[in-house]
């Protein structure tokens, strides 16, 4: 084995009780997005990072732009790592905003507790274990390795739950960084370059609300939103026969998240909005696949009539999210095949190249041209971390050997 990996993979062994504090760290920094204010943990993943003596630039999102997103604060932030003239510029990027924990934890989700070998809290498999395994290999890679050419640059972003467009694509729109390559966080198992894209509308249903004693003299908006999400659910029977040709992503699907109507227990409500989500496959037009769900939704209203007749409903479709899917650049192969090659060495086991039905913030560095994977510390499966679920975790040594990876790769790729 070549030495120069046997003492990366040392050094990271060596300094892991310190990626494991850093970790917890920033963990016990709230970053539960919506509400959405990120900037207090940008500011201490800053203080962090200078404490080691890096240059941190941080990029606050102009609070007109935040708060039309519906958030509170985002600090951007970017590291740059130079070592020399020439050479490849590869950004690593991991999101620090997350959804609220919710409830059923065993853990404290903001302690960063550790039992049984799994670090515990909101946020620790996705994606702030990335802040540590891309920090740690970065500073392997310069304890080391002590590169001589190319950048490597740390984008720590904060707008991944809500779209990315102030987070990697505000940086990106400004021109702040271009990299040549790209990765993102991920887990430890395989190697995605490709992903899904999502669509998300709100749909108002808009009726007249009247009193539940005399429910003729009004138009009741929960029963024609009813018939209208009844058309909507059989679409998914639909798309079970689009098939994707990527690996790892099967068919697209339609998922109703939230659903908002009524005054009161006896008023026939007057006004439901819900919002709904559709995963659309690499292969999907997403301006048909938009113009498909309006039209499914126009043909429903209209078929809706009302039981004891009267007027109709009227109804208002707002595009709150489009994330195109992630297509794989050619560009990525000497990233991927690097990964792949330390990932067998590291973990004793192949780690395929495939795709993923989530969506997520590489799809803005592929849509500028960057060849860019996803590829971090993690499980095999979204489940089994219980990202976006009670007693979020992430197995230290899956950490520890994925940081292994990356500081190899990193090698690799600026040598």
């Amino acid at each position: 084995m070549n030495t120069t990996y046997q003492a990366l993979d040392r050094w990271v062994e060596q300094h892991f009780d310190e990626e494991t504090a850093f970790l917890q760290q920033l963990v016990r920094v709230p970053t539960d997005t919506p509400p959405g204010n990120n900037a207090p943990h940008a500011e201490r993943t800053a203080e962090l990072l200078r404490a080691w003596g890096w240059e941190v630039e941080a990029f606050p999102v102009p609070q007109a732009e935040v708060h039309a997103a519906g958030l509170q604060s985002i600090t951007n932030l970017i590291v740059r790592r130079r070592y020399g003239s020439g050479g490849t510029t590869i950004a690593l990027n991991a999101h620090g905003d997350v959804v609220p924990p919710g409830e059923g934890w065993t853990h404290d989700p903001y302690g960063g507790e550790v039992a049984d070998g799994k670090l515990y809290g909101r946020a620790a498999a996705v994606s702030k274990s990335d802040f540590a395994s891309f920090t740690h290999a970065v500073r392997a890679l310069e304890a080391v390795a002590k590169p001589t050419r190319g950048t490597v640059e740390l984008h720590f972003t904060y707008d991944e739950e809500f779209g990315g467009e102030l987070g990697p694509g505000w940086l990106l729109a400004h021109g702040h960084t271009k990299p040549d390559l790209m990765m993102a966080a991920g887990f430890s198992y395989q190697v995605v370059t490709a992903h899904n894209g999502c669509l998300q509308l709100e749909v108002t249903v808009q009726g007249e609300m009247s009193h539940a004693a005399i429910p003729d003299s009004g138009v009741d908006a929960l029963q024609g939103a009813t018939h209208i999400l009844g058309a909507l659910y059989q679409l998914n029977a639909d798309y079970l026969q689009v098939k994707s040709k990527v690996e790892g992503i099967s068919h697209p699907y339609l998922n109703i998240g939230l659903i908002e109507g009524g005054t009161n227990t006896n008023v026939v409500p007057g006004k439901v909005v819900f919002k709904l989500d559709r995963r659309m496959i690499p292969e999907e037009d997403p301006a048909q696949v938009e113009a498909d769900l309006r039209a499914t939704i126009a043909r429903a209203a209209q078929s809706y009539a009302p039981p004891r007749g009267g007027k109709s409903i009227l109804v208002d479709v707002k595009r709150m999210l489009l994330a195109r899917a992630m297509q794989p650049l050619p560009g990525n192969q000497p990233l991927v095949a690097a990964l792949q090659k330390h990932g067998e060495e590291i973990f004793g086991e192949p780690i395929p190249a495939l795709g993923t039905p989530l969506y997520t913030d590489v799809r803005l560095y592929v849509e500028r041209g960057i060849p860019g994977v996803i590829y971090g510390a993690g499980p095999r499966t979204v489940r089994e971390s219980n990202a976006k679920r009670a007693d979020e975790h992430i197995v230290l040594a899956d950490l520890k050997r994925a940081t292994q990876v990356i500081a190899r790769t990193l090698h690799d790729l600026l040598s």
